[in-house]
């Protein structure tokens, strides 16, 4: 009995300290994304030239290129993919399903459609369509839920439930478009495709209070959601109330989500590929909310780099996204079509 407890945290501080080193890494490496995507432009300047205006310093160019354009833009980025990525593998660990990230279930979609009616139908403009889309998510995470319900909440039914919920607002997204006005369509285009080109510091000084407000309540749920990953039945033998869980923990992920699309636009499979990856980074049995949020903040980071610089003209970041993410889901339908699991 005392060598399998030794090995039992022996096998336990290896994965920790995996996870550690895994957390230290992205990390690194967003902060190095980050700093290069603040140096390198038209116009490039030092890493000196870059901390001067970061800490305030008037430096003839760089203030205004760097402190006012790249600064913001970077700083949506990381505070994007670190929102869509905790809020997606949020759901993918609660509801036990890879499938069940909010671009895919319909929560992305319902910001999306209430955004484009507030621009197109309503003449609504900046803070008052990131306001709508948020109450939208809102109120689409509910109606999901509520749908789904039946002596509890599956993952699987929920999942069909949202991507039943997504077509639907799909369609209606599709006939705003088709009765907008040019100059509306470019707009509602643009915010639909998610893209950081109007980012100021308006919208990310939101975003970050929803950020710092639901991160803590999603870290402080990390024990419940890895036990929910065993099964409802499970975790309530272990002490979990799981409906309590659950609801707390859809609540901030939404929360997250909505924020981030009412910031940056609906950024495609941010929130669906975050999760997997940081997953086969980590390894199992280690929680995989902060690594999946410096993954998401990571991919924003490099996908808008490649839009920007790499492709010969300027493509917006959910495009680049959209281009890596098609390809996963594909793979993954198919693996699990091979492999005669369930979604």
């Amino acid at each position: 009995m005392s060598a399998v407890l030794a090995d039992l945290v022996v096998g336990r501080r290896r994965r920790v300290r995996r996870r550690g080193a895994v957390v230290a890494v992205l990390a690194a490496l967003v902060v190095t994304i980050f700093a290069v995507s603040l140096m390198v432009g038209h116009t490039y300047y030092p890493l000196i030239d870059v901390w001067h205006v970061i800490v305030g310093d008037v430096v003839p160019g760089a203030s205004f290129t760097v402190g006012e354009l790249r600064l913001p833009r970077a700083s949506l980025a990381v505070l994007a993919g670190f929102a869509f990525g905790i809020g997606g593998v949020t759901f993918q660990t609660m509801l036990r399903n890879p499938l069940a990230s909010p671009d895919i279930i319909g929560i992305s979609q319902g910001a999306s459609a209430a955004g484009v009616f507030a621009i197109v139908v309503l003449g609504y403009s900046g803070p008052t369509v990131s306001v709508v889309a948020v109450v939208a998510a809102l109120v689409t995470a509910l109606l999901i839920y509520l749908l789904a319900w039946k002596d509890g909440v599956v993952g699987t039914r929920l999942v069909l439930v949202g991507i039943g919920i997504a077509a639907m607002l799909h369609s209606v997204i599709s006939w705003v478009l088709l009765r907008a006005s040019q100059w509306d369509l470019q707009v509602a285009m643009r915010w639909l495709t998610g893209s950081l080109n109007h980012a100021s510091w308006d919208v990310v000084i939101p975003l970050l209070v929803a950020v710092l407000a639901a991160t803590p309540v999603l870290l402080s749920q990390g024990r419940p959601l890895a036990l929910l990953e065993l099964g409802d039945d499970t975790a309530a033998a272990l002490g979990v109330p799981v409906e309590r869980t659950r609801l707390v923990s859809i609540v901030a992920a939404v929360l997250l989500i909505a924020c981030a699309t009412a910031a940056a636009g609906p950024i495609a499979f941010v929130a669906f590929l975050a999760g997997p990856i940081a997953a086969r980074l980590v390894g199992p049995g280690a929680s995989l909310l902060v690594p999946a949020g410096l993954v998401g903040a990571l991919i924003v980071l490099l996908a808008d780099q490649v839009g920007q610089w790499a492709l010969g003209t300027r493509y917006p970041v959910g495009v680049v996204t959209g281009a890596l993410g098609a390809p996963y889901l594909v793979y993954l339908l198919a693996r699990t079509n091979k492999s005669g699991g369930s979604l």
